[in-house]
């Protein structure tokens, strides 16, 4: 996959994004953002892990966010299935070094479009947590809207937090 925007690529994670990776992966305030699936530190053998995760997948549904010729951050889908099948839920996380650049709000624009297109959704949508005003901000830009306040739902660093439920719907 590879999808040109304005200021980054939307591409397949490939051998050679693992330094890239564990640099910009191992961040705390990254992490504290994310599931726990996602580790913290962030090593050169869970980079290797995730690369080969990523090329073995079918269908390809987790793309590096490439800028500068780097891999900077990734972005997700999780598709479902049964009578869920015309949805995915979409998560993505960016470097510190290239917050406030406009690079997430191009990505997730882009990686949306694609899903409606490739996987025939109706529906995507992104669970931030609610004091993740940043991702709440992006996810707004490109018109997801906020559906719902998950109360006390996720467990993040020992504490009991909200989730936000923000979708963006294809009326297609």
């Amino acid at each position: 996959m590879n999808l040109e925007c304005e200021v980054c690529v939307i591409r397949s994670w490939r051998e050679g994004d693992e330094e890239s990776l564990v640099h910009q992966a191992n961040n705390r305030k990254i992490w504290l953002n994310l599931r726990d699936r996602f580790p913290h530190p962030y090593t050169l053998a869970d980079a290797k892990w995730w690369v080969q995760h990523a090329k073995d997948q079918k269908p390809e549904t987790d793309f590096a966010i490439e800028v500068d010729g780097r891999a900077a951050g990734g972005i997700s889908l999780i598709l479902h299935d049964d009578i869920e099948r015309c949805s995915a839920e979409i998560g993505y996380w960016l470097g510190e070094s290239y917050w406030g650049r406009g690079i997430m709000t191009a990505a997730l624009k882009s990686v949306t479009e694609f899903a409606f297109q490739e996987f025939n959704l109706t529906r995507v949508y992104a669970l931030p947590f609610s004091r993740n005003v940043s991702s709440s901000k992006v996810l707004e830009k490109v018109g997801y809207v906020l559906e719902g306040v998950l109360r006390r739902s996720a467990t993040k660093d020992g504490e009991i937090i909200d989730q936000l439920m923000y979708a963006k719907t294809n009326s297609i």
